[in-house]
């Protein structure tokens, strides 16, 4: 097993925080439930977009837009405006991952520091922490309204590296995302997949050092004798 990171750098948004919960915000207005992957998916192809071509935006207002396209012309139990408020104030109050408290709570207990690393709002990251009782475990809260590239945009990690104070070979990024993992590996940082789904990690993108489906087993493995 790799040596134990100084610094393990945490994706937010489906990583630690449960997205499924959407779902049932989306029947709550009277909108499919499937839509809720499909918005979050074109937030994040937005932002992608907007990074490549050189430019930013914030999170909340591509999520906003989003919203406002998708549900127009569904039969909402609610007006337009208040389904796409109420939407966006939902994504501020989801969940963590049932093995996330647990997870945050044994890779502390390494003496790692943990901080988050976030392609949306940093006060949405505070409040999803201090909810669950995990704020205390985590050193800093990042976003890339502050870098500002999206991930993975090299300097999206080099922003976290640099504000952590070192290099990339003495951080992991960890994250649910393959493009994710593949960004940051592709900076030069160490990287681990979590793989909740049993999902095939797409061929195209760089390999992940460790894979785990849990943050709890993350914790272990960094703690397993080399071999």
């Amino acid at each position: 097993m790799p040596r134990t990171p100084r610094v393990l750098v945490l994706d937010v948004n489906e990583t630690l925080s449960d997205l499924s919960g959407m779902a049932e915000r989306f029947v709550a207005v009277g909108a499919p439930p499937g839509l809720a992957a499909l918005w979050f998916a074109g937030v994040l192809r937005d932002g992608f977009a907007l990074t490549a071509a050189g430019a930013h935006a914030r999170f909340g207002d591509l999520a906003r837009d989003n919203l406002s396209d998708l549900l127009r012309g569904e039969h909402l139990n609610v007006s337009h405006e208040d389904a796409v408020e109420t939407l966006v104030a939902g994504f501020g109050e989801l969940d963590l991952h049932p093995d996330v408290g647990d997870g945050l709570r044994a890779l502390a207990a390494l003496g790692v520091r943990l901080v988050t690393l976030t392609n949306g709002s940093a006060a949405v990251t505070e409040r999803l922490l201090t909810r669950s009782g995990t704020r205390s475990l985590v050193e800093q809260v990042l976003s890339v309204e502050d870098a500002p590239r999206w991930k993975p945009a090299p300097e999206s990690y080099a922003y976290a590296l640099r504000t952590c104070g070192v290099e990339p070979d003495d951080a992991m990024l960890v994250a649910a995302h393959p493009w994710d993992v593949d960004g940051a590996g592709r900076a030069g940082m160490r990287t681990a997949w979590v793989n909740r789904t049993g999902r095939a990690y797409p061929s195209a993108f760089r390999s992940s050092e460790v894979t785990v489906d849990s943050l709890s087993e993350l914790a272990r493995r960094l703690t397993e004798p080399s071999a």
